[in-house]
């Protein structure tokens, strides 16, 4: 298989980490979005990653769709989500929240980066929505005592939020007040200490407007 993106994605980073802790084998080819785009097109029409192309030449595209085929390579006893109900669906939602983040902080990072003259109504609902999911994670992990969200092993939540959590800090330090969000800030620290987070790292490399 081969994954196609920049580990300094928080989608491609996910991905990766889960396919490390699974033990599933992948070719990396970190093509970027801009300088690459070409690249990616015969993969992924929208030219987006991360991209996985399979053995046989199927190309999967989103994280989550990824994600979900990676679970069931690994099978049900080892899928870092429970298999149904509330846990799963709450689980769920952990990544929704933090996969959204991830989409404002990127969109935020290129409005700064890319354009001459910031949007100031589009920085402001950037800002704000990032503020609001974060105070959401920060109130649910708090409220969790085990060392990972759904227990005592990691899972694609703890994943997802660690790797976005990265990205917001480097691209908006400003945004993110440790002292104001103890309990995230400490989930991560968890997360980058293990093995595959300290492999599977790339420091933000923005593009050039």
């Amino acid at each position: 298989m081969i994954l196609i993106g920049q580990y300094d994605s928080p989608f491609v980073r996910r991905v990766a980490i889960a396919a490390r802790l699974y033990g599933i084998a992948f070719e990396h080819r970190p093509w970027s979005t801009f300088g690459d785009a070409e690249k990616i097109a015969p993969f992924n029409p929208l030219r987006r990653v991360p991209t996985l192309v399979l053995d046989g030449g199927e190309a999967l595209i989103e994280s989550a769709m990824i994600l979900d085929y990676l679970d069931e390579l690994a099978g049900a006893d080892k899928a870092l989500i429970a298999p149904r109900g509330p846990q799963r669906r709450h689980a769920l939602k952990i990544c929704a929240l933090a996969m959204g983040l991830g989409d404002k902080a990127v969109s935020l990072l290129y409005e700064r980066v890319l354009r001459k003259e910031a949007l100031t109504l589009w920085v402001e609902r950037c800002e704000a929505q990032i503020g609001g999911v974060f105070s959401v994670l920060e109130k649910e992990r708090a409220a969790v005592k085990t060392p990972y969200w759904f227990g005592e092993r990691i899972g694609h939540a703890d994943i997802a939020v660690a790797c976005v959590l990265r990205l917001t800090r480097e691209a908006h330090p400003g945004l993110f007040d440790a002292a104001r969000y103890p309990a995230l800030t400490a989930h991560a620290a968890r997360c980058e200490e293990l093995a595959p987070f300290q492999e599977i790292v790339q420091p933000l490399s923005p593009p050039k407007g």
